[in-house]
């Protein structure tokens, strides 16, 4: 071997080693970096104790967990800070009976707005108005009594609407508003849209037509757009109401006052089993949390209550409470309902 041919080779030997150690360095970089971010994560999972256990309340990535859900229907809910609603399974259009009567009260008070302590223009009832509920009363809808000629607030008529839920005087309020019931389920349809409630049909004002259909997660955004009106909100929240004719009328909402329980709307019949609109002031991670929901298509005999059993307890769940005595069920067994929360019932399709 000539000496250039042996100076080559011993350049190529230190280039070789060069290489290898510079490999070696590459990988050493790369384990020390993964130890780095091994101890990085365990540090920020041990420091995270609060934020893990709203993690396992409200679910992952912020998706609510299944144990929340009633067992049977459908279920949605928006709560104060979480501005997106969050829809349980089973979401499809389906009949809510007088659940469709928030969209009612909501154009009528739209177009005819009331201020605090106002009671709002009469409306005179007509011996059409008084053939037309003795006729829903043939049919065991809901209904207030009323006379040819009675003077009804605007105030009034819509706590006949909205506390013992009357087909009849949702009929009025339509004919008031837009001059028909055709005209007036037609802007009931397109305010509808305008709210973004893509699976939701109304065919009447009241809910007891079974084509009147929707979604859980379309009737929430109705529903926390209504409870902004004042009047609207002060209804809701109403026990009672004294009406010219029909005298001391209630609401069907027996849950009102009881576990910050501040309204909404009940609703029932076969077609659509128990349904109730909600709205519920909780304290949650410390702070005042208001929750707005609804549940549809609870099943037993007592529909109403099977309705207001179901948003109770999820309410519960979502709060993280303890359920409250004799509703920790998901739904009552049929037939069947808390004493003190019983509601008060006045024909077959109440609410």
């Amino acid at each position: 071997m000539t000496s250039r041919e042996a100076a080559r080779t011993t350049t190529r030997r230190i280039r070789i080693r060069r290489t290898r150690v510079a490999g070696l360095l590459v990988v050493i970089g790369v384990i020390v970096s993964l130890g780095h971010q091994l101890l990085a994560s365990s540090s920020s999972t041990a420091g995270s104790t609060t934020d893990l256990l709203r993690s396992a309340h409200h679910g992952a990535l912020g998706k609510v967990p299944s144990a929340v859900w009633p067992a049977y229907g459908q279920a949605a809910f928006i709560e104060t800070g979480r501005p997106q609603v969050q829809a349980g399974p089973n979401q499809h259009a389906a009949a809510i009976a007088s659940v469709a009567k928030v969209m009612t009260a909501y154009l009528v008070l739209r177009d005819h707005p009331l201020r605090a302590g106002e009671d709002g223009p009469t409306i005179t009832l007509t011996d059409a108005d008084v053939a037309d509920t003795d006729r829903r009363r043939g049919q065991h809808e809901s209904f207030v009594s009323i006379a040819a000629g009675e003077e009804l607030t605007e105030r009034q008529a819509l706590q006949a609407l909205l506390l013992p839920s009357a087909n009849n005087i949702a009929a009025v309020l339509a004919r008031w508003d837009a001059g028909s019931a055709d005209r007036f389920v037609a802007r009931m349809n397109a305010t509808a849209r305008s709210l973004g409630m893509t699976h939701t049909r109304y065919t009447d004002p009241s809910g007891y037509d079974d084509a009147t259909v929707s979604t859980a997660a379309d009737q929430v955004r109705v529903v926390d757009r209504a409870m902004t009106l004042p009047v609207f909100a002060s209804i809701v929240a109403t026990p009672s109401a004294t009406l010219p004719v029909a005298g001391t009328v209630h609401n069907t909402n027996t849950l009102l006052g009881h576990n910050g329980f501040v309204g909404v709307k009940t609703g029932s019949d076969d077609a659509a089993g128990g349904c109730f609109a909600f709205r519920a002031v909780r304290w949650i991670d410390g702070k005042r949390t208001t929750i707005t929901g609804v549940v549809l298509g609870q099943p037993g005999h007592d529909q109403i209550a099977a309705g207001l059993a179901a948003a109770a307890a999820m309410v519960d769940r979502i709060a993280g409470h303890r359920a409250v005595p004799g509703l920790q069920q998901r739904t009552l067994p049929p037939g069947t309902a808390p004493r003190s929360h019983r509601p008060r019932l006045h024909a077959r399709h109440e609410p």
